[in-house]
């Protein structure tokens, strides 16, 4: 009997601005390897702010996407720039929930899943997945990646800001760890604040599956790749992907650092180049290069398709990873990719984080803290000198494979598995038909 899992996310192909979506692709593809026919619950592509269609050929010709109608509420409702604040809680694709549900009830008819899968980060998913589980009993697989709702053990400052939002992401996150079978994180240290903040659940509710890379992109990254790079005596580091002005990942220290480092002569634009792809924040980056007065070592380049990141990642000297202290529970995806680049990578990170802890146990990185630009000076020479002298450390072929994306499916297909075979008790409360 074909066993089939519906999946709801709004991050899919041929949206273009998140590499969120890679997660749910690479579940929908690998998954029916493993026993799994998915079953793709999305949004229409009007609501994406972007769209390529560089990866609609990923999705396997064989799996049904239904595509519900959402309306960003920022860009689709709002007048002269502003709109009724309600329209944007949890998200602004609120909208989403009615059509998703109709959609949604129209595919459980026809289809007949076994397993319900929401995913993180768009609140509205879970809360759809939430609505279908209780009307018709199905058990839920909550993908929540990284916390919805954060408090700084320190300041105690709350994200999101908005009390509104918070209240509301709240109580959807409230709602779904009490009522799906399994909550899954990308990193151990997302697991356990959510073990300790609903510490009366048991232990069992929670799962770990982290993020990894596609082989079969990057095996299409390295068919477009301009082959290796020339010997030359400038050193070329990239930044791939959203780089958020946010204290978590603000560059301002880096670019401080390049300074001093060029005005005491120990760097200089025929000798590295810092190339930031995508990073959503060129303006302001922009502004401050050129008051750093590096804008001839730093360079700020639009977004590119998939794979063709992939490939510059391929070919560049060196990777950079940014992740403040506020993130430490999480480990950017990207990172994921960088190691199957194989390239040496420059992580200004705080060293207690999960991000650092992997760095550490796979034997990878030079790693400072992300807001001290003596540190950062300082460990840029030496990560300079270690890819010049071709010591820099690379993953191993071990590490490597340990993080496939078609091993996680395999891990998701298993929680699958052990959610309907061990299903004696009733996580709905009513049954559909």
């Amino acid at each position: 009997m074909t066993k089939r899992v519906l999946m709801i996310a709004y991050h899919y192909p041929p949206c273009a601005v998140s590499s969120g979506q890679q997660r749910t692709l690479s579940f929908s593809r690998h998954l029916p390897a493993y026993g799994w026919e998915p079953i793709v619950l999305t949004v229409r592509a009007s609501a994406y702010p972007r769209v390529g269609d560089d990866q609609l050929a990923d999705i396997p010709s064989m799996i049904e996407v239904a595509r519900a109608w959402a309306f960003d509420t920022v860009r689709h409702l709002s007048f002269r720039g502003r709109y009724p604040g309600w329209l944007a809680v949890p998200d602004p694709w609120i909208s989403w929930f009615v059509s998703a549900m109709l959609c949604g009830l129209k595919l459980i008819r026809k289809h007949k899943p076994r397993v319900i899968w929401s995913t993180y980060p768009i609140a509205t998913a879970h809360l759809i997945a939430l609505a279908l589980h209780r009307v018709t009993g199905i058990p839920w697989i909550a993908d929540f990646r990284d916390p919805m709702i954060e408090i700084d053990p320190v300041t105690k400052e709350r994200w999101p800001k908005d009390p509104k939002v918070w209240r509301a992401r709240e109580w959807i996150e409230r709602r779904t760890v009490l009522s799906c079978a399994r909550a899954v994180f990308v990193t151990n240290g997302a697991l356990q604040i959510y073990a300790q903040r609903y510490s009366e659940l048991p232990a069992s509710r929670w799962a770990l599956i982290a993020n990894g890379y596609s082989e079969e992109s990057f095996t299409a990254a390295e068919a477009i790749r301009n082959g290796n790079r020339p010997q030359q005596a400038k050193i070329v580091l990239l930044h791939s992907g959203v780089l958020y002005p946010s204290p978590d990942r603000n560059p301002g220290e880096f670019f401080a650092a390049l300074a001093e480092l060029r005005k005491s002569g120990k760097i200089s634009s025929g000798t590295l180049q810092i190339i930031l792809r995508a990073s959503s924040s060129e303006d302001l980056y922009r502004k401050l290069v050129l008051e750093h007065r590096i804008e001839d070592i730093v360079t700020l380049e639009p977004p590119i398709a998939y794979n063709q990141a992939l490939a510059e990642m391929l070919s560049v000297d060196g990777l950079l990873v940014f992740q403040g202290h506020d993130s430490n529970p999480a480990i950017p995806a990207k990172l994921y990719e960088y190691i199957r680049a194989r390239r040496p990578i420059f992580a200004l990170v705080d060293e207690r984080g999960d991000t650092a802890a992997l760095l550490r146990e796979a034997k990878l990185g030079t790693l400072v803290p992300l807001d001290s630009g003596d540190r950062i000076a300082a460990g840029l020479l030496d990560f300079l000198g270690q890819v010049r002298s071709g010591v820099a450390p690379v993953a191993s072929d071990e590490e490597i494979k340990r993080h496939g994306r078609r091993n996680k499916a395999s891990e998701l297909a298993c929680l699958f598995d052990e959610i309907i075979s061990g299903r004696k008790q009733n996580f709905g409360r009513s049954n559909y038909h």
